[in-house]
């Protein structure tokens, strides 16, 4: 018969032990399920040669992004994006918009008739909307649940405008993928991963710009 003292002793081995067995087994089944302080599972980090816990969470600090002076307005970042609708969306830089009356980006090739009327409008959901603000110059606004990504816009601006309409990825909506699938099917290789901290390529006359409170509005 064990006294007291010597139960006790025994219990509390008992309990170190067994809490160790959980502790081995759990990192077990860590090491073979993937995963680690990086927040990736092993089958899916980016380092494929081998473990290296820096550079997965350096990883991590970095978010896909598109360069608007390589995209050609393909149209595949409204069908490869696996967010339905993309989220890829047309962002309005301001500071290079014309304000223009006749604008290549809001009305389909060779319109005449410069009214709202949908059969006038380039953008196939209306996501682009046109407000008076003084004769001959219009203000245009991207509603951002209604786009889509297909670039129609950001193609006729760059063709007639001075390119103020730009293709970005909204990184409210963005999942952050290990691998993007716009990015693996992108022609012109736009897409590449910045600093989460500069999560936007947005251009105006050769420089970077942040998007401001009207750029991402909508």
């Amino acid at each position: 018969m064990l006294n007291r003292r010597d139960f006790i002793q025994t219990l509390v081995r008992g309990s170190i032990l067994a809490g160790l067995t959980l502790l081995t087994g759990a990192l077990v089944y860590r090491s073979r399920k993937g995963g680690c302080e990086s927040g990736f599972a092993c089958g899916s980090c980016p380092k494929s040669d081998g473990c290296n816990l820096a550079e997965a969470k350096a990883f991590r600090q970095t978010v896909w992004q598109l360069d608007p002076a390589k995209c050609i307005q393909c149209g595949r970042c409204a069908t490869n994006c696996v967010m339905s609708p993309s989220a890829v969306k047309c962002f309005h830089v301001y500071a290079m918009c014309g304000y223009c009356d006749l604008c290549g980006g809001y009305f389909k090739p060779e319109t005449k008739d410069l009214t709202t009327a949908a059969e006038h409008q380039l953008c196939p959901t209306n996501a682009i909307k046109r407000k008076f603000v003084e004769d001959p110059f219009f203000e245009y606004s991207i509603d951002k649940p209604l786009c889509i990504g297909c670039g129609k816009c950001v193609k006729g601006c760059g063709a007639f405008g001075n390119g103020s309409l730009q293709l970005q990825i909204d990184h409210h909506l963005c999942q952050n993928c290990n691998e993007c699938s716009i990015a693996r099917s992108c022609p012109s290789e736009a897409f590449s991963r910045v600093p989460a901290g500069k999560p936007y390529l947005l251009k105006s006359f050769g420089k970077e710009l942040l998007p401001d409170k009207k750029t991402t509005s909508g």
